[in-house]
C-alpha cells in the first residue's frame, strides 16, 4: 500500500547524499518533495501541512547530531514526525476489572467488521482469553450465517438466536431486534463464563441517522469498554470524513485498518489517528484469519521508509515455528559436518516459513528491501510447491541421505513429481552447498573468515595445533626442500642462530654496539634521542 510513499521519499532523501552539511535551500527542497508525495498518498491536507512544518522546523534547528550525515539526520527526523502522526504508541484493549470485557465494532458496510470479528475473536483465544462473537447484524442478507463460518474457521463460539435478513417472495425482510441480541448476549455470556464478548453490528453503505441511532443503542445496552471504528484504509480521504462522523455520532476509542495490502494510495493509516485524536490499535493485512496484528506506530514508519520491520517478523516466527523441532535441526547442522540434516528436516523447515505468510511478505519486512520491490514482487510461489513435490516423491531413505540418488531414482522421482531430472539435480546440488554453508555457520568457520579464538578453526582450537605438529613433522623429516635448485642451494646454507629476543618486526639488538648502530639506523627526535643517550 505504501510503495509509491515509499518511492517518493527514498528520491527526496538520495538528494542529500554525498553532502557534507544541510543547507536551508537543501530543507526547503526536500521538504518540498515530502509534501508532494504526502499529498500523492492522499493523505489529510492539515495534516501535511503540520508534517512538513514539523519537520522543516526540527531540521533548521539545533538538535541535529553531528554524527548522521544529511540523509540521516532527515530520515530520523522523518522516521520520529511519522511515528506522531501515526499515535506515536502501541495501544492495546483495556479489559475490564470485572469480566466479560465488552468490544463493540462499528463501521460503514463492507470495512470489513464480520471478518475482523473472527480475526479478533481468533488473536484473543490466543491471548488465553475465553470470546464470545454476538451477530448483531441482522440487515445485511446472510451476514449471521458469515459470522458463523468465520467463527467456526477461528475456533471460537457465536452467539446468534436470530437469523437476520431472510428472503421470501423476492423482497429482504429483516427479522429481530439487535438491541435485544445485545442484551441477551451479555446475559449468556455471564451464565458460560466467556470473560470477552465481540460484538458484531451492522453499517450502511453511507452515513445516516438509522445507523448512528442503532449503534448508539447498542453501545447504551452492553456499554463496551472498547468501541472500536473499522475502517477500509482504501478509500481514501472518505475515511477521515467518516470517522469524524461516528466520532461526533457515536464515539469510538480506537481504529482498526482493514485491506492494507491493497494497492491503495493508504493517506487513510496516515491522516485517520491525527485528526480523530484516537489510537490505531489494530490492523488487518489479508483475508487469512492470521492476518491480523497489534498495530505499532514505530513499525509501520519504518516500513513506509522502506527500513523493514525486523521486529515483527521475529514475532511471526516465534509463533509459527517450533522451538523443539528447530533445536534438533540446528543439532542436526552442528554435527557430523551436517550430514545429518536431510530433505526432510529442510523441508520441515521451509514448511513452517511458508505458514508465516507469502514469500514477498516476509522479504518485504527485511531491512534494505525497499530498493528490491520488483524482484520480490515476482517471486513464483510455485517454485516452492515444485520443490515441495520434488522432496515429497522421494522415499524417506532418500530424503536422509541424498547422496544416494542414482541416476534412475533421479527419474523416478522427476515422473512422480512432474518435473525435469535437471529440476532434481538443481534441488539436489543447491541443497548440498546450502547445506555446507549452514553446517559452517553452525560450527562457527567459514572460508576466508578470520580465525576466531574458542571456534572451530579459530585460534586457540584444536585445527590450528594439529596442523603445526604437522608442519613440525614434515621439517624433521626432511620433506620441506624445494624442487627449485636455486632455492634448494639457498636452503642448504647455515643459517645465522635465531636470537632469543626475535620479534615480530626482525631480530633485536643483542648488545651496546648493536644497540647504537640501531640507533643510529632511525631518524630520531631529538627529545626522544636525548632519552636513549641518557639509558
Amino acid at each position: 500500500m505504501f510503495d509509491t510513499l515509499q518511492d517518493r521519499l527514498n528520491s527526496a532523501f538520495k538528494s542529500l547524499r554525498g553532502k557534507g552539511r544541510l543547507t536551508e535551500a537543501d530543507i526547503d527542497a526536500t521538504c518540498r518533495e515530502i509534501r508532494i508525495a504526502l499529498l500523492e498518498a492522499d493523505v489529510n491536507l492539515s495534516v501535511v501541512k503540520e508534517f512538513v512544518g514539523a519537520v522543516k522546523h526540527r531540521a533548521r534547528g539545533t538538535e541535529l547530531s553531528g554524527a548522521l550525515n544529511p540523509s540521516q539526520q532527515i530520515i530520523k527526523i522523518v522516521d520520529e514526525e511519522l511515528v506522531a502522526i501515526l499515535g506515536g504508541e502501541t495501544r492495546t484493549i483495556r479489559f475490564a476489572k470485572k469480566p466479560p470485557t465488552v468490544i463493540m465494532l462499528a463501521g460503514l458496510q463492507g470495512a470489513g467488521k464480520t471478518t475482523l470479528a473472527g480475526k479478533l475473536g481468533r488473536w484473543l483465544r490466543e491471548q488465553g482469553h475465553s470470546p464470545l462473537l454476538v451477530a448483531a447484524d441482522l440487515q445485511r442478507p446472510n451476514a449471521v450465517n458469515q459470522l458463523q463460518v468465520v467463527g467456526e474457521r477461528a475456533g471460537v463460539h457465536v452467539f446468534a438466536p436470530e437469523p437476520g435478513v431472510t428472503t421470501a417472495g423476492g423482497a429482504d425482510q429483516p427479522t429481530g431486534d439487535p438491541v435485544l441480541v445485545a442484551r441477551r448476549a451479555m446475559y449468556h455470556a455471564q451464565q458460560k463464563l466467556y470473560d470477552v464478548v465481540v460484538v458484531d453490528t451492522a453499517g450502511r453503505l453511507g452515513v445516516d441517522e438509522e445507523l448512528m441511532r442503532q449503534a448508539a443503542a447498542i453501545k447504551a445496552e452492553v456499554r463496551p469498554q472498547e468501541t472500536l471504528f473499522v475502517v477500509d484504509a482504501m478509500i481514501g480521504q472518505d475515511a477521515v470524513n467518516t470517522a469524524r462522523a461516528f466520532a461526533e455520532g457515536v464515539g469510538f476509542d480506537g481504529v482498526v485498518l482493514t485491506k492494507l495490502d491493497g494497492d491503495a494510495r493508504g493517506g487513510a493509516a496516515l491522516s485517520i489517528a491525527k485528526v480523530t485524536g484516537r489510537p490505531i490499535m489494530f490492523a488487518s493485512n489479508g483475508e487469512q484469519l492470521t492476518d491480523f496484528d497489534v498495530f505499532h506506530p514505530d513499525r509501520m514508519a519504518s516500513r513506509i521508509l522502506g527500513m523493514g520491520d525486523v521486529l515483527t517478523l521475529i514475532e511471526q516466527a516465534e509463533r509459527t515455528f517450533d522451538a523443539e523441532q528447530s533445536a534438533k535441526a540446528a543439532a542436526k547442522l552442528q554435527s557430523k559436518g551436517g550430514s545429518d540434516f536431510g530433505l526432510a528436516d529442510f523441508l520441515q523447515q521451509m514448511q513452517m516459513v511458508r505458514k508465516m505468510g507469502p514469500l514477498s511478505k516476509i522479504f518485504g519486512m527485511l531491512p534494505g528491501m525497499g530498493e528490491m520491490k520488483d524482484q520480490i514482487a515476482n517471486i513464483d510461489e510455485r517454485e516452492v510447491d515444485r520443490i515441495e513435490a520434488i522432496i515429497q516423491s522421494m522415499t524417506p531413505a532418500e530424503r536422509d541421505d541424498p547422496k544416494i540418488l542414482n541416476g534412475s531414482r533421479r527419474a523416478r522421482i522427476a515422473r512422480g513429481s512432474g518435473v525435469e531430472v535437471s529440476d532434481v539435480n538443481n534441488l539436489v546440488n543447491r541443497f548440498m552447498e546450502a547445506r555446507k554453508v549452514m553446517s559452517q555457520l553452525a560450527g562457527g568457520s567459514m572460508p576466508g573468515m578470520p580465525p576466531v579464538p574458542g571456534l572451530p578453526g579459530g585460534s586457540g582450537g584444536g585445527g590450528g595445533a594439529r596442523k603445526g605438529k604437522q608442519q613440525a613433522k614434515r621439517k624433521k623429516a626432511g620433506k620441506g626442500v624445494s624442487g627449485n635448485p636455486a632455492k634448494r642451494r639457498e636452503q642448504g646454507r647455515p643459517s645465522a642462530p635465531a636470537a632469543d629476543g626475535a620479534a615480530a618486526f626482525g631480530q633485536l639488538p643483542k648488545g651496546p654496539q648493536d644497540a647504537q648502530q640501531a640507533m643510529a639506523d632511525f631518524d630520531l627526535p631529538p627529545e626522544l634521542r636525548k632519552m636513549f643517550d641518557k639509558r
